[in-house]
């Protein structure tokens, strides 16, 4: 009896005593936290003038550039500009585009533009030859797919090409069938799919013969 009434008065006691300081303990750990983290930045900040410094050569004077205009334009400090072509002229001093004229001007028509939309349509001509063979084994999702994947880039061509009034009736017909053809797929009409991609066949290649 006496052991546990000593016990309990030594437990009270104790719950009594100064404790540590937990907010200044807090507090330590805080300001060595920030140390560890301008260390860490001092060490990165390093890092990165070092390789810096190497480029530079003995002798060689500070290089800067003020927007290209005022001091050496290939400088690193030439920020968006560095890495253009500085012997050319630039559309302003806060651009890196070249200035406007001959090149930096888009013009339709171009021979090697003419020749890439042809050879959409040379493409889309073989892709639409397989389309009959898909709706006699049923294949709708290959007949689908092939008027998909590929026709954006037939559309835009058949339609950048389209120049006469004849053209452009025949380019309608053509949208005209695979979208049929794509529609009836959908339906799995066998018959009118076949017809649509018959018909789909025939306009693409009147519309290349009058290129």
């Amino acid at each position: 009896m006496k052991l546990a009434l000593v016990a309990t008065l030594i437990a009270s006691a104790s719950a009594f005593a100064p404790q540590p300081n937990v907010r200044q303990s807090v507090a330590m750990q805080a300001e060595n936290s920030r140390r560890d983290a301008i260390s860490t930045l001092a060490a990165a900040g390093a890092a990165l003038i070092i390789p810096a410094a190497a480029n530079a050569s003995a002798g060689e004077s500070p290089r800067f550039s003020v927007f290209g205009l005022i001091g050496d334009g290939g400088s690193y400090s030439e920020g968006a500009a560095f890495g253009s072509d500085q012997s050319a002229k630039l559309y302003s001093p806060y651009s890196v585009y070249g200035n406007t004229g001959g090149d930096a001007l888009y013009e339709p028509a171009k021979a090697e533009e003419i020749d890439r939309k042809k050879a959409y349509i040379v493409e889309s001509q073989k892709r639409l030859t397989y389309l009959p063979g898909y709706v006699d084994k049923k294949q709708w999702f290959n007949v689908k797919d092939e008027l998909t994947r590929y026709m954006y880039e037939t559309r835009g061509a058949v339609r950048g090409l389209a120049q006469s009034e004849d053209q452009k009736k025949i380019a309608k017909s053509f949208f005209e069938a695979i979208e049929e053809a794509s529609l009836q797929s959908t339906l799995k009409n066998q018959d009118k799919a076949a017809a649509a991609c018959a018909n789909s066949i025939k306009y693409l290649d009147e519309f290349y013969a009058t290129l």
